[in-house]
C-alpha cells in the first residue's frame, strides 16, 4: 500500500464514522418519542459497513482470492452499504392518560437502548479520532520525505 492510499483509507473511515455518529444521534433524539401505533413508531437504526477491495496487481489473483505472493489484496477503505432498522421488539407501555395512547391505553416507544447508543457514540468518536491521527502521521511522513532532498 502506498502512502497516498492511506489518506483514502483513513478518509473513508472518517466518513463511515460520521454516518455512524449521525445515526446514533438520531436514535438518541428519538429514544422517547411515543406513538399510538406500532407501525408509526421510530425504530432503532444502525449503519452497515463493508470493506472496499482494490484490484490487487491489476486483477491478477489466484483462485483462492489471494494475490500472487501469498498476500490478501489490500483494501481501499470502508463504505456504508446502508442503514437498517432493528427488528427488536418495541416497548409497549400502559399509559391511558398519554395523548398518544391507543383505545386500549397503550403507547408504543422505540426499541432504542440509550446505554448502547452512548457506547456506540463513544466508539465512533474514538474511531474517528484514530483515523485523524493516521492522516496526521501520514502527512508528517510525507513532509519529512520531501525534506530529505534538501
Amino acid at each position: 500500500m502506498s502512502l497516498v492510499n492511506i489518506f483514502d483509507v483513513a478518509g473513508s473511515g472518517m466518513n463511515a464514522q460520521t454516518v455512524r455518529l449521525n445515526t446514533t444521534a438520531s436514535n438518541l433524539a428519538n429514544a422517547q418519542t411515543a406513538s399510538s401505533s406500532a407501525d408509526q413508531v421510530y425504530r432503532n437504526r444502525q449503519p452497515v459497513f463493508a470493506e472496499m477491495q482494490r484490484d490487487a496487481m491489476l486483477g491478477m489473483q489466484g483462485s483462492d482470492g489471494m494475490s500472487f505472493g501469498g498476500e490478501a489484496p489490500a483494501g481501499r477503505g470502508v463504505q456504508v452499504m446502508g442503514i437498517v432498522e432493528s427488528d427488536a421488539p418495541l416497548q409497549r407501555r400502559y399509559e391511558p392518560h398519554h395523548p398518544q395512547a391507543d383505545e386500549e391505553g397503550y403507547v408504543f416507544y422505540p426499541n432504542v437502548n440509550p446505554v448502547e447508543e452512548m457506547t456506540n457514540m463513544i466508539s465512533a468518536s474514538r474511531s474517528f479520532q484514530m483515523n485523524v491521527e493516521v492522516m496526521n502521521s501520514a502527512k508528517q511522513m510525507v513532509q519529512r520525505a520531501l525534506t530529505l532532498g534538501q
